[in-house]
């Protein structure tokens, strides 16, 4: 049986480093650990109208999806991001209908518009936690001198495959301690990919 972790959203951030991109931030229920996960515009607005109590003059896609559910009696149970794999979050929604049970795949941003909609629960593995979420420590990370390129704030090198390991690290704990997420969420898929092709 698969180890679920509950998921609440922290927040969505503009992208300092992908055009018309944002960083949706998940946090786990009753723990320290950051999961997030980069969607497009239309997504993080449909999310973000939902976060601030706005309503739109028109039904926009995820209000047509949830007024559906809602004229056919479908019940949203949970939203389950399942997978990551060549580097996209995987998800599902668990629906039940006159009590049948049944699973839809979807997009990870559209899954998550429509579970603000209908106050379900988001759920992902442990494994996902443990591969890609970032630990949040509000400690302050000391400085250490590296003989390592150092990296700028708010850069990510375009070369970032060749910049080392371990200054990687170093700029992933200045990202954490900022809460720049999306710019941590770079990096550690750098870092993991390095350490795949070391095991490979």
């Amino acid at each position: 049986m698969t180890n679920k972790v509950k998921l609440s959203i922290l927040g969505i951030s503009f992208s300092q480093v992908q055009a018309g991109a944002y960083a949706l931030i998940f946090a786990e229920e009753n723990g320290i650990r950051r999961l997030p996960i980069v969607i497009g515009t239309p997504e993080a607005q449909s999310i973000a109208i939902v976060m601030e109590n706005m309503t739109p003059p028109r039904p926009l896609t995820h209000d047509l999806v949830y007024n559906i559910f809602k004229s056919l009696n479908i019940e949203l149970l949970e939203v389950f991001i399942y997978k990551f794999e060549d580097g996209a979050f995987f998800a599902e929604l668990l629906l039940r209908q006159n009590n049948r049970e049944f699973r839809i795949d979807s997009r990870t941003s559209d899954a998550v518009a429509i579970a603000l909609r209908t106050h379900s629960p988001i759920f992902t593995t442990e494994a996902i936690m443990q591969n890609m979420a970032i630990v949040f420590d509000e400690k302050e990370v000391l400085s250490t001198d590296l003989e390592n390129r150092d990296i700028e704030a708010e850069e990510v090198p375009e070369n970032m495959e060749e910049v080392k390991i371990d200054a990687l690290k170093k700029r992933l704990e200045e990202a954490i301690k900022d809460e720049n997420y999306e710019l941590a969420t770079k990096l550690r898929d750098e870092i993991n990919r390095r350490k795949s092709a070391e095991n490979g």
